[in-house]
């Protein structure tokens, strides 16, 4: 399963795993017709599922639904997220709305779906689950993206945990921290900061496409990288290095 899979990152992941011969279940919360054409594609039996993945109820339902129509569940991909620019200086209950809606998605679905996978996956014989972090786990981010670096930064740590805890379950997580990458989500950021921030805060002349991301998890999710389990890797063209 792909979360965020309709588009951006999760369309490239879905589209190279289907090429790898994964039977996708690809989530999407409201691009039904490009969801559907990307399970289409990817073949394979695929299938797209519907869910708001900030309402524990659907998320809950959304792994349910999953099992119910591919019989269980081998690779769970984290890759739903929100960036919601929310100004420090604004009302305090507008600010905490714009937290609770960016933890929801970020942290508690994420925390949520691993904990369905992780049952699910003991009485399968293993599996491995892929979180989609950021750099701004690891580096912060602006004032106005607190709440997305916070619920970011989570990620790790859960990440570290299911693969502490796991292993001798033969379930594998590991963490991708993905920096600016050419998608809808980071062109809010850039459409109020102007690319040359993000092209100056990298180490390469251009920015990080979701199919630059999608080899890597391929490759986690293949079995070929399992002594990796535990560890976050870097896929944001040198941000720490810059």
């Amino acid at each position: 399963m792909v979360t965020g899979g309709s588009r951006g990152i999760g369309a490239a992941i879905c589209e190279l795993l289907g090429q790898s011969g994964a039977t996708l279940a690809v989530q999407y919360r409201s691009n039904k017709d490009e969801a559907d054409l990307l399970a289409q594609k990817a073949g394979n039996g695929s299938i797209a599922f519907q869910a708001d993945l900030s309402n524990k109820l659907e998320v809950i339902n959304l792994y349910e639904q999953v099992l119910k129509a591919l019989g269980q569940l081998d690779v769970l991909v984290n890759n739903a997220g929100v960036a919601i620019s929310s100004d420090l200086y604004q009302g305090d209950e507008d600010w905490i709305e714009d937290w609770e809606k960016t933890f929801a998605v970020n942290t508690m679905a994420v925390g949520l779906l691993c904990k369905k996978a992780i049952t699910n996956m003991k009485s399968n014989g293993g599996g491995r689950i892929i979180n989609i972090a950021s750099r701004a786990s690891f580096r912060g981010d602006t004032l106005d993206y607190l709440a997305y670096g916070a619920s970011k930064g989570a990620i790790p740590s859960l990440t570290r945990s299911i693969a502490r805890y796991c292993g001798k379950e033969n379930i594998k997580a590991f963490c991708i921290a993905p920096g600016f990458v050419r998608t809808d989500m980071a062109q809010d950021f850039m459409d109020h900061y102007g690319e040359s921030y993000a092209l100056n805060d990298i180490a390469l002349n251009e920015l990080t496409k979701p199919k630059d991301l999608a080899p890597m998890v391929v490759l986690l999710a293949s079995g070929l990288a399992d002594h990796a389990t535990g560890t976050t890797i870097d896929i944001n063209a040198g941000s720490y290095v810059h």
